[in-house]
């Protein structure tokens, strides 16, 4: 079978899937088997395959079919500018995070030194595109998967940065090592109940642990801000992100705890992402 008719096969059967857009999935999956670029593909397309790789097609499309998100099947996803390592044991990075990197870089010049600490790293790729981009910050993640963090450490390695990043496996309320110049965190803030509403590929795959903001979902966010004003230094920076609907209480904790509010950022959907603060 060549690959445009598995490509046109592939279409279908994710067509009549929860895939949006089954034919970008059908060959960035391809991609990935035959270890060659889509624009290959398109070159390519009457090559024929040899049937080990339509084997490896195939079982990666019925993963797909029920719904396992792209980033997991490929193992990687891009984000900042970088790809990172990715399995189900990390949430998958989105778009709109990249707005903590972009607000740290305009906070910060290129010759600033700071201690920076990451609250619930995951993957490592919001603090890791930070440091690739400030060459004289050193990182310091957690998080309280321990899965996650082996993740994080391999994406170190990957991008070489082991040298400046340490991160280590613990809750966020037990952690009582160093004190920061800025502190950065996506923590989990999904209502435990409106976790059985969020679109297949996140309900069934992503994992619970880095979604789950408990029966408000704010359980999670008042720890850190709470843990964050201890670990800061004062006149030290936090920038966290948020979910819809959360700024006015969140503000409002940040303010019980000592914070400044700089400011409110907005995310490409116009929604308040993520919020800039001052301990005072």
């Amino acid at each position: 079978m060549n690959i445009q008719t598995l490509l046109n096969k592939a279409n279908k059967i994710l067509g009549s899937s929860s895939s949006k857009s089954p034919k970008l999935d059908s060959e960035i999956l391809l991609s990935e088997t035959i270890n060659k670029n889509r624009q290959y593909l398109i070159l390519n397309s009457n090559e024929e395959l040899i049937k080990e790789n339509i084997k490896s097609f195939d079982y990666l499309l019925k993963r797909r079919k029920k719904g396992e998100p792209i980033a997991y099947l490929v193992k990687k996803k891009e984000f900042w500018k970088q790809n990172f390592y990715i399995n189900k044991n990390v949430l998958i990075p989105r778009p709109d995070t990249e707005l903590l990197v972009e607000e740290t870089l305009k906070l910060f010049n290129v010759n600033s030194k700071l201690n920076i600490l990451d609250i619930g790293t995951g993957s490592g790729c919001i603090l890791l595109s930070i440091l690739r981009e400030r060459r004289n910050f050193f990182g310091t993640g957690i998080d309280i998967s321990k899965k996650a963090i082996n993740v994080a450490r391999f994406n170190a390695k990957m991008h070489q940065l082991s040298n400046r990043v340490k991160f280590y496996n613990s809750d966020v309320d037990k952690f009582l090592i160093g004190k920061y110049d800025l502190i950065i965190s996506n923590p989990p803030y999904i209502k435990k109940e409106d976790l059985k509403c969020l679109e297949v590929d996140v309900r069934n795959f992503e994992p619970k642990l880095a979604l789950d903001g408990g029966r408000d979902g704010f359980s999670e966010i008042t720890k850190v801000i709470s843990k964050t004003s201890m670990l800061l230094k004062k006149n030290g920076r936090f920038i966290l992100e948020m979910g819809f609907g959360q700024k006015n209480k969140i503000l409002n904790i940040l303010r019980q705890n000592n914070f400044f509010i700089n400011k409110v950022v907005k995310d490409y959907g116009k929604n308040d992402r993520c919020v800039i603060s001052t301990k005072i």
